[in-house]
C-alpha cells in the first residue's frame, strides 16, 4: 500500500503528520507543497490551543509491504 505523509509544524513547535491512503502517486513537489501550504492557511485543526498543520515542512510517498505471517483457517461446519 502506498500513501502521502505530509509532516507539519505545529504552532508549538511539534511535529504532526497527516497520512492520506488514496492520494495520487504521481504528484510533484510543487503541487504537494502550494497544496500544504493552502491547508497550513485554512487553520482547521487545533488540539489543546495548539494548530497542528501551522507550517509545512515535507511531503513523502511511503510504500508499506504486508508480509502474512498467520492466518486462521476457515472451518466449515460440519452438518
Amino acid at each position: 500500500m502506498k500513501s502521502l505523509n505530509l509532516t507539519f509544524k505545529g504552532s508549538l513547535g511539534k511535529a504532526h503528520t497527516l497520512k492520506l491512503a488514496y492520494a495520487n502517486d504521481n504528484l510533484d513537489a510543487k503541487t504537494v507543497k502550494n497544496t500544504m501550504d493552502q491547508l497550513a492557511a485554512l487553520d482547521l485543526f487545533v488540539s489543546n490551543g495548539e494548530k497542528i498543520y501551522a507550517q509545512p515542512v515535507s511531503g513523502k510517498y511511503v510504500e508499506t509491504t504486508v508480509t502474512p505471517v498467520y492466518t486462521a483457517e476457515e472451518t466449515t461446519p460440519a452438518v
